[in-house]
């Protein structure tokens, strides 16, 4: 049942670009068709759950707007013949043959392995999903047959304002028959190859040719910075220790890889040790998209409304007598940006950014057609403004203002601790980024016109995340920095082959081009190689046991009382309600938990003093497992006498009471 529900938004995504935008490469349509196919799979249930909850009634009433959608769609279809695939279409399906399929191959392994692979009963993940993972096994399964707006699962009763939007894609897969883990796989599997092909879609439009727009993706994707000479550099001697110049407390070039690709964030892309390093520039695929879904999901959308706004404004639209405008076009690409924010919020903000960049320069070289150029950018605009307000009305806006810890003056992201800069200004970004920064900066100067155009949107960018941080975590100004990057690295494509052109003759062109390479990508290569060596048990067998007793035996919306840690079986796996998940997530979201987690302590340390506390939050349920016994003082022998035990294992290191006094306990 989930695969052909699947399949049916699959089919009319694409019915629906196929209408509007008869003159695009059969390539490209069948690619939008997909992304606008998944982004109304997320949408249409979740406005159907205000009224009907996240339920299966919720999912089978989705079908009507989807169809209706559809239907305008093709009865507003543009009358002219559709475009043949032609021999560029064939070149474009080479590369992604060459480069996004086994950049997909690569990422859906590291899905595969990283998200609740079974191991003899447990569960395990890679140092990446170690983390975050837990957050949006929690968001997922805890929506199951939610009311709406939801609120979280492990704070109930605060609203749900984290982008929840491809957490509830794996939840309609949950609820149409599949495992958590594969509500989780496919849908990310899917969106990481559409993430690939997608943007190699988009640079071999922007780019000046095939092969920048190759490079592009490989820029993009293998991204890593010159952190990687800290591993060549004094390889002959020992100059540190654990947690202390790690990346050079060994002896020898192949034992220092080896500390990085079995160490604990030893990549030279982004070192725990950042006073020590300040590498700051993680690998996108395995520090974003594996463990970072709604960065995931939201490069997924983003990159297609890039797409379709950059194609609007090339030159032989805007700069004839007789402006062209694409209406169908940039209507659909003002919708589709308008269902962004709770899909990525940070993709959402991104974009606007950019918008407003790309419609300054729209204005000053409209060459007399200001008036249509200013109709054409409120048009989108209008839409995708009407269509988000709703959003960040009821979602961002409700966490963030009056919240001391968003938006605040913060220059330099993280290279600014306060008290100065860690590195030298342009040389962070130089260290971070690597040589793709140089070239991004030098292609500036030279006067080309489209080069200039793509940076006064990606600038725009990045002078937002340079001087303002937006979120209490200072490190997710990158999910700007990222967008920002993934427009420059088309520049600095372009500009790279145009230099290497300019050697032709020269006997050491092939040198340099692979000297560049190793400097390009070493970083990055070790990155992803690091990512697919680890593994790590996130969840034992005595967990994974207990989760389906909870889930098969206790009512989906049940309240319990557990422990702070994000290894929290009943909310990740069960998707139950706790009283308080951790500081780790839900501090970064603007929330203090001090009073629910004294409440917690006090409980579990004298339940018999502390009985109101279940009242206070409903209780229903208690865990006692050996995160709640090494976290905190546990009277297990009280709560033994209190309550009955309804659920415990082998070895009776996982125990749950039923929060309903015994008889005996009456004293």
């Amino acid at each position: 049942m989930a695969i052909i529900y699947f399949l049916l938004y699959m089919l009319c995504g694409t019915a629906i670009t196929f209408s509007l935008l008869p003159k695009k490469s059969p390539v490209v349509r069948i690619w939008l068709g997909l992304c606008l196919g998944l982004i109304l799979m997320m949408w249409l249930p979740a406005l159907c759950a205000f009224f009907l909850d996240f339920s299966l009634t919720a999912h089978a009433l989705a079908m009507a707007p989807l169809l209706l959608l559809t239907l305008g769609a093709v009865l507003l279809r543009s009358r002219e013949p559709w475009a043949k695939i032609t021999d560029r279409d064939r070149r474009l399906l080479k590369a992604l043959l060459f480069v996004a399929l086994p950049l997909t191959l690569v990422g859906g392994y590291l899905q595969w392995t990283h998200n609740l692979n079974p191991v003899d009963g447990a569960m395990h993940v890679g140092q990446s999903t170690y983390g975050d993972l837990c957050l949006h096994l929690a968001i997922a399964s805890g929506l199951r047959d939610a009311s709406f707006p939801p609120d979280y699962n492990i704070l109930p009763g605060a609203l749900l304002a984290y982008p929840f939007l491809t957490d509830s894609l794996s939840t309609s897969f949950m609820l149409l028959g599949f495992s958590l883990r594969w509500a989780i796989l496919f849908p990310g599997i899917l969106m990481t190859g559409l993430t690939f092909a997608g943007y190699l879609i988009l640079a071999d439009r922007m780019a000046d040719s095939r092969r920048a727009a190759v490079l592009a993706a490989l820029f993009f994707f293998l991204n890593g910075g010159l952190g990687f000479f800290y591993l060549v550099d004094m390889k002959g001697e020992i100059l540190g220790s654990y947690e202390n110049n790690e990346l050079q407390a060994v002896r020898g070039l192949w034992n220092r890889i080896q500390s990085v690709l079995n160490g604990w964030y030893q990549t030279p892309a982004n070192h725990r040790e950042f006073s020590t390093y300040n590498l700051r520039w993680s690998n996108v695929i395995v520090d974003m998209m594996v463990p970072q879904r709604t960065t995931l999901g939201g490069w997924c959308q983003v990159i297609p409304c890039i797409y379709l706004l950059y194609d609007a404004l090339l030159p032989e639209n805007t700069d004839s007598a007789e402006r062209a405008v694409p209406w169908r076009q940039l209507i659909l690409a003002g919708l589709w940006a308008g269902m962004l924010p709770m899909v990525n919020t940070h993709c959402f903000l991104a974009l606007g950014l950019m918008c407003f960049g790309w419609l300054v320069w729209d204005l000053i070289h409209s060459r007399g057609q200001r008036g249509k150029a200013l109709l054409f950018w409120c048009v989108f605009g209008g839409l995708a403004v009407a269509l988000a307000a709703p959003q960040l009305f009821t979602w961002t806006f409700s966490q963030a203002v009056g919240n001391s810890n968003f938006l605040k003056i913060h220059f330099n992201w993280v290279n600014n601790n306060y008290s100065g800069l860690r590195d030298g200004y342009l040389w962070f970004y130089i260290k971070n980024i690597g040589l793709p920064f140089i070239l991004i900066l030098l292609a500036l100067l030279e006067k080309n016109r489209k080069r200039r155009f793509i940076a006064a949107g990606a600038f725009m960018i990045f002078l937002a995340a340079e001087f303002i941080q937006f979120q209490p975590n200072e490190y997710d100004n990158n999910k700007l920095f990222y967008i920002w990057y993934m427009l420059c690295a088309v520049i600095a494509a372009d500009y790279g082959f145009e230099l290497l052109d300019k050697l032709k003759g020269m006997r050491a062109r092939p040198v340099v081009a692979v000297l560049c390479c190793i400097l390009f990508f070493s970083t990055g290569v070790l990155a992803v190689a690091r990512e697919a060596n680890s593994d790590y048990e996130i969840f034992s067998a005595a967990d994974v046991a207990a989760a389906e007793y909870v889930e098969n035996n206790t009512d989906q919306h049940a309240m319990f009382m557990t422990g702070d840690q994000h290894r929290n079986f009943v909310s990740s796996l069960a998707g139950r309600r706790i009283v308080c998940g951790p500081d780790l997530w839900l501090s970064f979201h603007g929330y203090d938990n001090s009073e629910r987690h004294a409440d917690v302590k006090a409980f579990y340390a004298d339940p018999v003093g502390h009985l109101d506390i279940l009242g206070k939050y409903g209780v229903e349920y208690i865990l006692v497992g050996d995160w709640e016994r090494g976290g905190m003082t546990v009277n297990e022998q009280a709560l033994r006498r209190l309550f009955p035990v309804v659920y415990q294992s082998e070895y009776q290191n996982v125990v749950i009471f039923e929060a309903k006094l015994q008889e005996a306990s009456q004293w």
